[in-house]
């Protein structure tokens, strides 16, 4: 059976016998329609505009109290960018005492020779990586909020001196990796020894504090805040910090009536129309069906009804996405003639 978009009817009871039907359009509208679509189109679904990257939503892995929101909503953001910088005093204070334990064991190193001096430098140039990474990430937070604010320092420069500094980091590791590795290891008390453990608080320091930061996964454009400073952001909130994606171009995510999955296939051409743009379709082709049938989710609300239809996944890929918008919900109609 081929399935068009269906009206709820909603009947209540009034102070009299009678009943109240609302529905728009008419039934009668509704049915011309569905005779002339029939010739046209093998189904009827109803979906929403998502970014291409689907929209990205991210927490914070650390547990603290918002100091700064770093961005706003619709500002262009590139993967790695710091989003929402937490407070949290213990843990920078953590970091600066692994710092002085640091130092003063460094002071302390025995000297060595050989194999194990050779292993020393390979370390140590690891260790210098690490720390040149960590120095110029945060040049470029400092670059970045700088241009947000129309002054300052060269975020481009910024970041090309942290991409430089990963790549020499990957390096060392890998030259540290090639080294013959001695299986005597180091004495309990050892000033090497201390030093190595000093050294690995040290990073679990940095890793700590780089973790009040919040950062975006890829290049794109920020949808949505949902915090500001002096809420407290904690890894189990089930609202996201900030909700981000690409928005270079646009997909829809629809749902299918179980009974139309036998008539979609990836390639089949699609029509999205949407009720503010009165009109207006814009052309798309089905990118994947899901293998699997679930109860749909688009514009449901509270429990779900015994006679909720069960539905599969579509994703369509837009030509262009003309006047759409994310978020919006549209009705994507799914060709007779199949792919292109």
């Amino acid at each position: 059976m081929v399935t068009l978009q269906r009206y709820r009817i909603v009947i209540a009871a009034l102070g009299w016998v009678g009943l109240a039907v609302t529905q728009v359009p008419s039934l009668k509208t509704a049915r011309a329609e569905e005779a002339f679509d029939r010739k046209m189109w093998v189904a009827v679904a109803p979906g929403r505009v998502e970014p291409w990257s689907g929209e990205i939503r991210i927490g914070s892995a650390a547990m603290g109290r918002v100091g700064d929101v770093l961005v706003k909503a619709n500002d262009t953001v590139f993967a790695g960018e710091a989003l929402v910088r937490l407070d949290d005093e213990e843990v920078r204070n953590r970091h600066a005492k692994a710092e002085l334990q640091y130092t003063f064991r460094k002071r302390a190193r025995s000297t060595a020779s050989g194999k194990a001096a050779e292993r020393r430098k390979h370390e140590d140039a690891v260790a210098d990586a690490e720390s040149a990474v960590v120095t110029a990430r945060a040049a470029v937070d400092r670059a970045s909020a700088a241009k947000r604010s129309r002054s300052g320092d060269d975020l481009a420069v910024a970041r090309k001196n942290l991409a430089n500094a990963q790549e020499q980091l990957r390096d060392r590791r890998v030259e540290l990796a090639k080294f013959d590795v001695d299986a005597t290891g180091t004495a309990a008390g050892d000033p090497e020894g201390l030093f190595a453990t000093a050294r690995l608080d040290l990073r679990a320091a940095e890793a700590a504090v780089e973790n009040l930061i919040v950062r975006a996964p890829i290049d794109g454009t920020v949808l949505q805040i949902n915090v500001r400073p002096g809420e407290l952001a904690s890894p189990s909130a089930q609202q996201p910090l900030v909700v981000i994606g690409d928005v270079s171009k646009l997909r829809v995510r629809a749902e299918i009536d179980e009974r139309d999955y036998g008539d979609i296939k990836a390639g089949q051409r699609v029509v999205v129309r949407s009720p503010a743009f009165r009109g207006r379709d814009v052309a798309g082709t089905v990118s994947s069906v899901a293998p699997i049938i679930e109860p749909g989710r688009i514009g449901a609300r509270g429990q779900r009804s015994p006679t909720d239809v069960s539905v599969a996944e579509v994703v369509i890929d837009l030509a262009e996405p003309g006047p759409l918008a994310v978020g919006m919900k549209v009705d994507v109609y799914f060709s007779r003639d199949g792919a292109k």
